[in-house]
């Protein structure tokens, strides 16, 4: 999921340590990715001798993107986002005043220019995002994951500023996420906070670790150690006195589905879990669906195609050196993925950073946890109400074969509190849809169904019912 989530649309950009000049402020400039002209936004600042950026994507309403590293030396901008799977290089052109480079993210590579200067963002705002003043009370907080020295910031909605509530904590999907999941030009949990909070009950969402306001570094994190930061959310959310902390229960989106079952099982102030578009077989075996549903690419043997994706995952997931692995998943992509790219006369460059964008990401510590990982095993362990919702036309989590492996690990753990439901003519962001393809997410004005919503604002208040 995560790869084929970020390469979409994800671009991070920062610059540290100018010799002969301040190169402070905002930077912007456009490029184009098939027929989508894409804009970006660099905001630069200086700290003792170096330079820390952020990133904002206005096209798709992405911002508060973080690098792990970068330099600039003699005129040469080097910036490795290996955090979020990309790296750009750029020459200063001090005659046109901007630099002049390219970015490159798995197998893409795009020509990316950016000049001083700060450029007026259009209001894109979707039908269902809320404006303020909104009717309920909302504060931003900031809370600790102490065991890596991680700040997570994010914001907190209770239904009035007086009284105690119960509450939920809202999950993202993969990939670096803002508290609101942007994605898409789309902000569905700005708009599911809002739904529930209307309705009663209180939400806490937060930036992922290394993204937004929230310290950390993002790509050196597997989905274990995501499901440390909710648990230090629930810590906080115990010190308040306006939370009801026996009514706190778990929405997870995609990724975010297959952390919850991890957070409950190492907590027990957990009440209640949601599941949005979770899947319920393991990381392996999705990954081979996903390596056919989703791939660009024709290929003339699935069988065989199929057979060499299961052999890149056991090399990734073997017990070698990284070095090792690295090495062997190098020979292997040349002997199976050059030869199909070859013959669909892809240009050789651009084999080469498919490839070299395959490795890198595989090789990353989500990968190699998230393809061992089966969500069913903990899935089976969960012994409170759980409401599990795909869509029907879900094109990256297929809403049958999952939801048969979430249905059989609650009846084989015995739970007996849940509730399956395959939503028609929903995509995988829970947007009413005509294909359910992942190029459609951007063209639906429709961030959340509401149909969706009320299943899920419905079961809740339901649960909270049957407890008094």
């Amino acid at each position: 999921m995560k790869a084929l989530i970020i390469t979409t649309f994800l671009i991070v950009f920062s610059i540290i340590n100018a010799i002969s000049q301040d190169i402070s402020g905002e930077w912007n400039g456009k490029t184009k990715r098939g027929d989508k002209l894409i804009t970006f936004v660099f905001k630069i600042k200086q700290e003792n001798s170096k330079y820390s950026t952020t990133m904002d994507v206005p096209t798709f309403r992405i911002s508060g993107i973080k690098p792990s590293a970068t330099t600039f030396i003699n005129g040469k901008l080097i910036i490795d986002g290996s955090n979020v799977g990309m790296d750009y290089t750029g020459v200063f052109n001090t005659e046109a005043q901007q630099f002049e480079g390219t970015y490159k993210e798995g197998g893409v590579e795009l020509v990316l220019n950016l000049k001083k200067g700060a450029v007026k963002i259009a209001d894109s705002r979707r039908p269902q995002e809320p404006v303020k003043p909104y009717p309920y009370y909302e504060e931003e907080v900031v809370f600790e994951n102490t065991e890596v020295n991680v700040s997570l910031a994010g914001t907190l909605t209770l239904p009035n500023k007086n009284g105690k509530f119960p509450l939920v904590i809202l999950i993202s999907g993969s990939g670096p996420q803002d508290r609101d999941e942007s994605f898409m030009g789309h902000k569905p949990f700005l708009v599911l906070s809002d739904y529930l909070t209307r309705q009663g009950i209180g939400v806490l969402r937060f930036d992922d670790r290394g993204h937004g306001n929230s310290t950390g570094n993002f790509g050196n994190a597997t989905t274990e150690d995501f499901s440390k930061d909710v648990l230090s959310a629930i810590a906080y959310l115990k010190t308040r006195n306006d939370v009801d902390i026996k009514n706190i229960g778990l929405i997870g989106h995609s990724e975010g589905g297959i952390i919850a079952p991890l957070v409950a099982n190492n907590s027990k102030d957990i009440a209640f879990m949601v599941l949005l578009a979770s899947t319920g077989i393991s990381g392996a075996e999705l990954s081979v669906m996903q390596s056919k549903t989703l791939r660009q690419f024709p290929v003339k043997d699935e069988v065989a195609y199929e057979k060499n994706t299961r052999r890149a995952i056991a090399i990734v997931t073997s017990n070698n050196s990284e070095s090792d692995i690295k090495k062997e998943l190098t020979k292997h992509y040349n002997d199976f993925l050059r030869p199909i790219l070859t013959s669909l006369n892809v240009p050789e460059k651009n084999i080469n950073l498919f490839i070299d964008g395959q490795i890198r990401t595989s090789i990353k510590p989500w990968s190699r946890f998230f393809l061992q990982y089966n969500p069913a095993d903990e899935i089976e362990k969960l012994q409170i109400p759980v409401l599990s919702l795909n869509g029907s036309k879900d094109s990256q989590v297929n809403a049958k074969i999952n939801q048969e492996g979430i249905r059989k690990a609650l009846i084989k753990g015995e739970n007996k509190d849940y509730k399956i439901l395959e939503l028609e003519n929903l995509n995988h962001f829970f947007q009413e849809c005509e294909t359910g393809k992942m190029d459609e997410y951007r063209k639906i004005e429709q961030t959340f169904s509401p149909t969706a919503l009320k299943e899920i604002s419905n079961w809740i208040l339901e649960i909270m019912k049957l407890k008094k």
